[in-house]
C-alpha cells in the first residue's frame, strides 16, 4: 500500500477518534495522562529493552555521539518523561477558555473560546521522549496525534506508543487518538506533509535540515521549531563569578539539545580577566574551541590549543562539545553578531547593570532572553509548562516553548434571539 494511502487511513482513524477526546471531560483527559505516566514507569523494562535495540543499530551504523545521546533512554530519562506527563496533566485545562466576550448593540452575544486543532502531525528525529511529550500535550489539549519519529528510534517509539494505547484502551478515549506513522518508509513524511484536509497541523522537531524540509515542502500548516545557535554574552558589568557557571552550564550540561549555547561573546573590557578562565574551563571539559584573533592570542599565551573561527563556525549548531568564542567592543556589537548569526532561539546576557540588560533584551529578536541565567532554561518543564511539544522561534501563533495553550485554536460562538442581517 502506498504511503499516501497508509497515512490517509491513519489520519481518518485519528479524526474519528478525536471525537472521543472532544466528548471526554477535563477530568477524563487528566486521568488518562496520569495513567500513561504511571504506565511508563511500570513498563520501564520493556522500554529499556526496545531502546537497546535502537542503540545497537545506531552504534553499528556509526551514528554520531550527539545523536546517540538524543536516542538514549535510561531509568532517569523515563522518570523524566513520566514526571513531565504528570505535570502536563496537573496544568489548567486549556480548552473552553473564554478569551473574549461581549454583546453587540443588536443583541448578539459573542464569545471566543479555545478549542483543539483536531489532528496534529509530529515529524521528529531520534529523541523518543518527544513521543511521550507530544502525546501527553496533545491528549490534554484534545488533539489526536500522528507521530512520525525517525527509523533510528523505531523500536523505542513503537513500545512507547503501544504502552500509551494500552492505557487508552481501558478508558473512554479511543486508542486511535495516537497513531504511529511508519518510519521504515521515508515517503510517509511527504505523505503526512501533504495530507491537507486530513491533518490540521504539522510540527517538525529535529535538525535544521529536517525543519527546513517540513516548512518548505508542507501543504499542511506548520509551526516551525527552530535550530538553536544560542549565545552567551558576558558584559563589561558582569559578575564574572556568575558568568563562568552560566557559560559552562549553557554549553556542557547537555550539548546535544537546541538550547545549548554555541557561541560565547565577551566584552573587551573584561576579556583579559574572563577569557583565560573561560578557555581553561571549556578546554578542561573537553570542549573544542574556535576563536577570533583576540581569543587565539589569549589562548596562545595560556598554551591552550584552539582553532580559528570561520564564517561557517559562527552560524553552526554543533550539538556537541564544540564552541565559538569572540571578543566584542560593545553590547551593540554583541547584538549585531547575534542578529547576523543567531537563529532567534535563546540569547543570554550576564550583567549587573539593569539598563544594559534591558538594552540587550530590546535588541534581541528571539524566542527567549536570559538575564544572568543559563540558556538551558528555555524548556517547557523548566518554565512550568510540564513537557513541551517543541520550541518555536517563528513569530506567528506560537513562540518559545510550546505547551498546552499553544496546541489550541479558537472558535467564535454567537448567541442570538432571532436576529437576521
Amino acid at each position: 500500500m502506498e504511503a499516501t494511502t497508509v497515512v490517509g487511513n491513519l489520519a481518518d482513524l485519528a479524526r474519528v477518534a478525536a471525537r472521543t477526546l472532544i466528548s471526554a471531560s477535563a477530568a477524563d483527559r487528566i486521568a488518562v495522562v496520569h495513567k500513561i505516566a504511571d504506565a511508563l514507569v511500570a513498563n520501564s523494562s520493556r522500554i529499556l529493552a526496545a531502546n537497546q535495540e535502537d542503540l545497537d543499530r545506531a552504534k553499528d551504523s556509526g551514528m554520531q555521539s550527539s545523536m546517540v545521546d538524543r536516542l538514549l533512554l535510561n531509568t532517569e530519562r523515563i522518570l523524566g518523561m513520566a514526571n513531565g506527563a504528570h505535570q502536563v496533566a496537573d496544568l489548567p485545562d486549556p480548552l473552553n477558555r473564554v478569551l473574549s466576550e461581549r454583546t453587540l448593540e443588536n443583541g448578539l452575544h459573542l464569545k471566543q473560546v479555545s478549542v483543539p486543532f483536531g489532528v496534529v502531525g509530529m515529524v521528529y528525529e531520534a529523541r523518543p521522549n518527544v513521543t511521550v511529550d507530544a502525546a501527553a500535550i496533545l491528549l490534554k489539549s484534545g488533539n489526536s496525534a500522528m507521530l512520525r519519529g525517525s527509523s533510528s528510534a523505531a523500536s523505542s517509539n513503537a513500545v512507547l506508543i503501544d504502552i500509551m494505547r494500552e492505557v487508552l484502551a481501558e478508558s473512554a478515549i479511543s486508542p486511535d487518538v495516537i497513531q504511529n506513522v511508519p518510519s521504515d518508509d521515508r515517503s510517509t513524511v511527504a505523505a503526512l506533509l501533504h495530507a491537507r484536509g486530513k491533518v490540521d497541523l504539522v510540527i517538525p522537531r529535529g535538525s535544521a535540515e529536517l525543519i527546513r524540509r517540513v516548512v518548505d515542502d508542507s501543504s499542511v500548516p506548520t509551526i516551525e521549531t527552530g535550530a538553536g545557535v544560542c549565545h552567551v554574552y558576558v558584559d563589561e558589568f558582569a559578575d564574572l563569578e556568575k558568568a563562568l557557571p552560566i557559560l559552562m552550564n549553557s554549553k556542557t550540561h547537555r550539548p546535544s539539545v537546541c538550547n545549548a549555547a554555541e557561541t560565547l561573546l565577551v566584552h573587551a573590557a573584561v576579556a583579559d580577566a574572563f577569557v583565560p578562565v573561560a578557555l581553561k574551563a571549556l578546554h578542561g571539559a573537553g570542549v573544542k574551541i574556535h576563536g577570533d584573533d583576540s581569543i587565539r592570542k589569549i589562548a596562545e599565551s595560556e598554551k591552550i590549543s584552539i582553532e580559528s573561527a570561520t564564517e561557517e563556525n559562527w552560524c553552526t549548531e554543533y550539538n556537541s562539545l564544540e564552541m565559538n568564542v569572540a571578543v566584542v567592543p560593545s553590547l551593540v556589537a554583541a547584538a549585531d553578531h547575534i542578529q547576523k548569526y543567531g537563529t532567534q532561539h535563546t540569547e543570554a546576557i550576564v550583567t549587573e547593570n539593569v539598563e544594559r540588560a534591558n538594552q540587550f533584551i530590546a535588541l534581541s529578536d528571539c524566542a527567549a532572553v536570559m538575564v544572568n541565567a543559563s540558556t538551558r532554561f528555555t524548556d517547557g518543564e523548566q518554565m512550568g509548562f510540564g513537557a513541551e511539544i517543541g520550541i518555536s522561534n517563528q513569530k506567528l501563533h506560537a513562540r518559545g516553548p510550546m505547551g498546552l495553550e499553544q496546541m489550541t485554536t479558537t472558535t467564535w460562538i454567537v448567541w442570538g434571539t432571532g436576529q437576521i442581517r
